[in-house]
C-alpha cells in the first residue's frame, strides 16, 4: 500500500489510504479493458487520460501522501502513469481502477493490484482515496468491488497489502474489510528520510468468499 505500485524505473506512481457480477470461470477479457463495477456508493472503471488533473489534485495533498511513496508531482506525470497502467494491464501483470462517486464523473482515487507471480496466484494491492472521501463508506464499497473482481474474475489466491504501523487509518481500513496482519516488516519503508515499520496484511480467496456468504447483501453505513 505504501510502496505504491509498482512502478517501472522511469514512471512515477501512487498508492494509499485512508458486487462484481460474479463469474465461476476465470477470464482474460480484462487484459483488453477493465469492466465497469458498480457499488452502492461508487463506480470502479478503467483510468482515463482525462482523470489526470483530478487525481493530481486528490492524491498529492500532505495528508493523503503522508504514508505513501511520492505520487507524480504534475498532471503530466499522472498522464504517464495512466498510460503505463494500460500497458501493464494489457501485459496481464497489473490492474488499476479509478474510483468515481455516484452522480459524478470525477475520479477521487484508485485501487490497483499487481501480480507477484504468474497468473496472480499471489498478488499485492494498494489504494488511494481523496481525504474528503475518508469516513464516508466509499473505501469499503470500492474495496469490496475490487476484491470481488480480483478473486472471482482474475482468480487470485492471496492478496497482500502493506501499511505503516504508524498509519492507523490505513490499518483500520484493512481490518474493516477482513484483512489479517501476519507480521511486522521492520524498517521496510523509507519515507521522508526515515525507515518505518510496516504491517503485512493478507486476505485469502477462501476467506473472502466465506466472509461474503456471512456478510450477505452489502450495507454501507
Amino acid at each position: 500500500m505504501e510502496k505504491m505500485p509498482f512502478r517501472p524505473a522511469d514512471t512515477p506512481i501512487v498508492s494509499t489510504l485512508p458486487a462484481v457480477a460474479e463469474s465461476t470461470v476465470r477470464s482474460n477479457d480484462w487484459r483488453t479493458g477493465l469492466p465497469t463495477l458498480t457499488g452502492s456508493m461508487v463506480t470502479l472503471r478503467e483510468l482515463r487520460a482525462s482523470d489526470a488533473p483530478a487525481l493530481h489534485a486528490a492524491l498529492t495533498t500532505a495528508e493523503v501522501s503522508r504514508f505513501i511513496s511520492p505520487p507524480p508531482t504534475t498532471v503530466e506525470g499522472f498522464e504517464r502513469f495512466i498510460a503505463w497502467t494500460h500497458r501493464q494491464r494489457a501485459a496481464g501483470e497489473y490492474v488499476c481502477f479509478a474510483v468515481v462517486p455516484h452522480n459524478s464523473e470525477t475520479a477521487v482515487g484508485l485501487f490497483q493490484v499487481r501480480s507477484l507471480e504468474p497468473g496472480f496466484g499471489n498478488a499485492e494491492w494498494g489504494f488511494a482515496l481523496a481525504e474528503v472521501c475518508w469516513g464516508t463508506g466509499m473505501f469499503v464499497d470500492g474495496a469490496r468491488l475490487a476484491l470481488d473482481f480480483v478473486f472471482a474474475a482474475i482468480g487470485a489466491h492471496r492478496l497482500e497489502a502493506r501499511a505503516a504501523v504508524q498509519n492507523g487509518r490505513g490499518s483500520g481500513a484493512l481490518r474493516k474489510i477482513g484483512a489479517v496482519r501476519e507480521c511486522v516488516l521492520r524498517c521496510s519503508f523509507l519515507r521522508h528520510g526515515h525507515y518505518l515499520d510496516q504491517g503485512l496484511w493478507t486476505i485469502l480467496q477462501d476467506e473472502w468468499h466465506e466472509a461474503k456468504v456471512v456478510r450477505g447483501p452489502r450495507v454501507i453505513h
